[in-house]
């Protein structure tokens, strides 16, 4: 959002930032009723944690105007002819500007003073010069140990080994026998039970190794639904089963 769109709920104004700005150099809104602190405190409000250098940037310049302004209003208000005055009053006057001078002028021979004496201070991070350092013991190093170390720095690394990004496969008959070996002494078994120890290349083999079985005609497989487990049964089980059924 640009700068003069910055919308703003002041006491005297309500609308955008450009819009104050207007108002104010066609003189037709009072400075002394514009509170500058509540615009710097809308703007950062707005812009949150979000930092735009180029919208803060272009806000510093139009307040720092919108200051320079105000400044000068209530200067202009204080600048009194002494010509329309009397001597009595001319002389009230000038003797409460001179006063006003010197105060100032004295204000500014401290300032420069602490110039003088503060120039050669700087501010720093980290622990304060007097601070105490805490020791940092350095163990024994032999020349030996160090040779070493360089031996061993120089010598030529071995070859990367790329053998864990490779698939093994397992067999397929690996799985043929055992299922065949599971059914002579169950007659049937889970498929899920039996596979969920292996990893997923393991499990999609012996999936290949139950379809095989079941193409060769020596297995029957079941699903009640889908995703249930599978159940692996012998075609003896099989008729076994459908005689009960019939009986």
């Amino acid at each position: 959002m640009p700068v003069r769109e910055l919308e703003l709920a002041l006491d005297a104004f309500e609308g955008p930032f450009d819009l104050l700005l207007t108002l104010v150099l066609k003189e037709e809104l009072e400075l002394v009723d514009v509170d500058v602190a509540e615009i710097i405190i809308a703007f950062v409000e707005e812009r949150g944690e979000e930092l735009d250098l180029e919208a803060c940037g272009e806000f510093l310049v139009l307040v720092a105007a919108l200051l320079e302004l105000k400044a000068r209003w209530l200067f202009a208000d204080e600048d009194v002819g002494l010509d329309d005055l009397d001597a009595e009053e001319a002389a009230e006057e000038l003797a409460r500007r001179l006063e006003e001078y010197r105060r100032i002028r004295a204000a500014a021979g401290w300032l420069a003073d602490r110039l003088d004496v503060e120039c050669d201070r700087f501010f720093r991070l980290g622990p304060a010069p007097l601070a105490p350092r805490p020791a940092r013991p350095l163990a024994g190093q032999a020349a030996s140990s160090l040779g070493e170390a360089l031996r061993a720095l120089a010598a030529v690394p071995p070859a990367p080994s790329l053998d864990h990004l490779t698939l093994r496969f397992p067999p397929v008959s690996q799985f043929v026998a055992r299922f065949r070996a599971l059914l002579a002494r169950r007659r049937r078994f889970d498929f899920d039970q039996e596979v969920g120890a292996l990893s997923r290349v393991e499990q999609a083999v012996a999936f290949l190794a139950l379809l095989e079985l079941r193409k060769a005609n020596e297995v029957e497989l079941s699903q009640p639904r889908p995703f249930a487990p599978i159940r692996v049964s012998t075609l003896r089980e099989r008729r076994a089963s459908w005689n009960a059924r019939s009986a």
